[in-house]
């Protein structure tokens, strides 16, 4: 049952409806029934006292709130006779809490009357779904004759039976016909052919302190940690009742963590449902038209992460409604539609809620931001000019960063942003931002589960155990040392494992931690990982297990590493770190080659085409493909089109703090004109050397070959230094050192002397 409004959360009893669900009745009249119940109780309680202490204006303030708000809910929900009812009473309360009139007995015996009648209809309509028979005229008219302080019918209460007890009347004298309101039973007595055993909707819930959930939650990760050490322990021992016993704990142990996680668990929906009206209102003050999408609002977190990401995402939309979207008119002008849309999306993603907010508008300007932190004095200007464009972007978390041109009630004060990194990053989180200049911005958020038990896969590298949250893991693959030997590549100094016709890039664990594997057989044990749409494999040195583990959050040492997610006490009660799979996805994909230890020879490059030598394959569009060697190779990397800038005639892009000058291969052969469909992602092939470097951009990476025993030709043509047969199919050999100089005139030129064909060629390339 989804929670009351209230600052405790509700413990649904386990009926076979499920959540305590009564036939014919949605959640919200069952929310209704409850809250409704507690509040009678409470009300038979308040009225009574205020007998007592009739001048106690807090205490009339409380009933007449309580009566409003059954009242209002009645009205909402059909219920006619409880709106009749409830409005006559809130008539009188608010008569009383005025001051207009004085609280009596005759008064309080009216309230009173009119609180079992809503106790009967309440009765009526959990067991049947609908107000009945109960007759409330004559109660709303007692309770109007006793404003007026005017004799009227009296009405017989018949209160719930007890037990060797009789049904006893109201004292008072009865001058008219008494209307008698049908008894308040419990379910069972009022309809006994209904199964038996049947709990009353008020009877099915409990509200439970959320601090005693939080130690009831330790409590349960202590209980699944011991129960983990235990099922190790008898799996090792041969008495069968032990082993019996064992396979009991595991289950219970299990269901009981379940069922105390669920407890804790509520939708995203529920700081989400707020938004609209945010949003609204916003749009309306910033003269704009906002259209809102929600897309996951049905993804649950713990309830003390929903409440610790509330405020910074309400921040992130009034920023995206203030400084992403544009007016009307802008919007016109760039040819969008007037309105603008703001997507809120949500999933979990490998043991982590990914929370996305998305508006199609005007995107950060990168340059402006930048120019904006130096001149602030948030960073200097060659700090600056080393940064990317992405990093460029992380700028605005700094303390006391704005772009807005003005001061206003919405934003510009330069707070904010950093209050949002800092709240999250408070919970484990990480907060990104992408964002393209004229189609729109996106900040993502990623909580991690630290108050959660998850299942994980225990490996082992350099004699340490680390955890792998199985939400990331695919499959395993182990090779052996002849296997490995002949199907592990190397990329310029990156490794790759064809799996299934697919490219994996691996990343070596041990190497990440900067640790020596104790491994040296030749073995290797690939954990096949998925993270963000893309696979890689995470080389370890070896698999131990698999296991639910408790998640604890990690100190800020560790996390500043940004490599893990959380740590555990295993089964056997060794301490392990949980890997942030997202982290090291980044890392793998980021550099799916890496940079070469030593400087390549300068006849490298110009190789005989006669030697034999590993080479990789590529195409470039018309039906062509090239080979290219490996040893010229420095990186693959790929790089958005739209980050592709002109220094005169030529094309560059910055590359990690330097500029890249570029050279399409599919223009440099001729394979395609011009005017070539465009590409939004450019494959590029990285050559460095003496300190500078040149990129080439191909159109897809097809393989990785060796040029041994294959037919060979001198075939060739401008920019070729022959051709070969790969796979059956003619390959052209690139000459690589016509497309630098095609890129970067001025390459060979530094660090030596050009001499022979060299100079010849330098000289006609200027």
């Amino acid at each position: 049952m989804p929670s009351l409004p209230s600052t405790k959360r509700e413990l649904g009893s386990p009926e076979p409806q499920g959540r305590g669900s009564v036939d014919g009745l949605d959640d919200i009249v069952e929310d209704f029934l409850v809250e409704s119940h507690e509040n009678l109780d409470q009300l038979d309680r308040d009225l009574v006292a205020l007998e007592q202490d009739p001048d106690s204006r807090d205490r009339l303030s409380s009933v007449f709130r309580t009566i409003h708000t059954i009242k209002g809910t009645s009205g909402f929900l059909a219920f006619s006779k409880l709106e009749e009812i409830t409005h006559v009473g809130e008539s009188m309360l608010s008569r009383l809490r005025d001051g207009v009139l004085t609280l009596t007995p005759h008064r309080t015996d009216a309230l009173l009357t009119m609180v079992d009648t809503v106790r009967a209809i309440l009765r009526s309509i959990e067991t049947s779904g609908t107000e009945g028979e109960v007759d409330v005229a004559a109660v709303v008219a007692a309770i109007s004759a006793a404003m007026e302080d005017q004799p009227g019918a009296e009405v017989q209460v018949v209160p719930t039976p007890v037990p060797a007890e009789q049904p006893v009347p109201v004292d008072g004298p009865a001058p008219a016909p008494a209307a008698v309101v049908p008894p308040v039973v419990p379910v069972e007595e009022a309809h006994p052919d209904e199964a038996p055993g049947r709990r009353a909707v008020a009877d099915s819930t409990i509200r439970v302190d959320v601090d005693l959930l939080d130690a009831l939650m330790q409590l349960v990760g202590e209980l699944v940690l011991t129960r983990n050490q235990i099922v190790q322990y008898v799996a090792r021992q041969s008495d069968t009742e032990l082993v019996r016993a064992g396979q009991r704990l595991n289950l219970i142990a299990s269901e009981l963590q379940e069922g105390v996680m669920k407890t804790r668990m509520q939708p995203i929906d529920h700081i989400w449902s707020k938004l609209p009206r945010v949003v609204r209102d916003l749009g309306q003050l910033c003269g704009k038209s906002v259209q809102l999408a929600m897309e996951g609002a049905d993804t649950e977190l713990d309830k003390t992460l929903l409440e610790a990401v509330k405020d910074p995402l309400t921040h992130l939309v009034r920023n995206s409604v203030d400084h992403g979207i544009e007016t009307p008119e802008a919007r016109a002008a760039a040819g969008k539609p007037a309105a603008g849309v703001l997507s809120l999306r949500a999933r979990h993603e490998s043991g982590q809620v990914v929370v996305e907010v998305a508006d199609d508008g005007a995107g950060i300007d990168a340059a402006r931001v930048g120019s904006t932190a130096v001149e602030r004095g948030l960073v200097t200007p060659d700090a600056l000019a080393r940064m990317s464009p992405a990093d460029v972007l992380q700028l605005v978390f700094l303390p006391g960063f704005s772009t807005a041109a003005a001061v206003t009630n919405v934003s510009g004060r330069g707070v904010g942003m950093d209050v949002v990194k800092t709240n999250i990053e408070a919970i484990g989180g990480t907060i990104e931002i992408e964002s393209e200049a004229g189609r729109g911005t996106c900040t993502r958020l990623r909580i991690p589960l630290t108050l959660a038990i998850v299942p994980a896969l225990t490996v082992e590298c350099a004699g340490d155990r680390y955890a792998i949250p199985q939400v990331s893991l695919q499959e395993l693959v182990s090779l052996d040392a002849e296997k490995a030997a002949a199907s592990v590549e190397e990329i310029g100094g990156a490794r790759v494992y064809r799996l299934r016709g697919e490219l994996l890039p691996l990343v070596q664990l041990a190497d990440v931690f900067g640790l020596t594997s104790d491994r040296h057989d030749g073995h290797v044990v690939i954990a096949v990982l998925r993270s963000e749409g893309r696979r890689f494999g995470l080389v370890v040195d070896r698999v131990i297990n698999t296991e639910e583990i408790v998640v604890k959050a990690v100190g800020a040492q560790l996390k500043s590493i940004g490599l893990y997610s959380g740590a555990t006490v295993l089964g056997d009660g060794t301490v392990a770190l949980i890997l942030d799979v997202q982290a090291l996805a980044r890392r793998a994909l980021r550099a799916e080659g890496v940079e070469r230890a030593e400087q390549r020879a300068t006849a490298a490059v110009a190789a005989p085409v006669a030697e034999r030598q590993r080479m990789l394959l590529a195409s470039i569009g018309g039906g062509r493909r090239v080979a290219i060697p490996l040893d010229t190779v420095t990186r693959l990397e790929q790089v958005r089109a739209d980050t592709v800038e002109r220094v005169g005639s030529r094309e560059v892009v910055q590359y990690r703090g330097a500029i890249l000058p570029i050279v399409r291969l599919d223009h440099h052969l001729g394979a395609s004109s011009y005017d070539s469909p465009a590409r939004d992602v450019l494959e590029v092939i990285v050559y460095a050397d003496h300190g500078r470097s040149v990129a080439i951009v191909v159109e897809e990476i097809l393989d990785i070959v060796d040029d041994a025993d294959v037919a060979h030709s001198d075939i060739d043509d401008l920019g070729l230094l022959g051709s070969a047969v790969f796979g059956d199919r003619v390959t052209e050999l690139l000459d690589v050192r016509a497309a630098i100089l095609a890129a970067d005139p001025a390459f060979y030129a530094f660090d030596r002397q050009p001499a022979g064909a060299d100079a010849e060629l330098l000289a006609a390339s200027r």
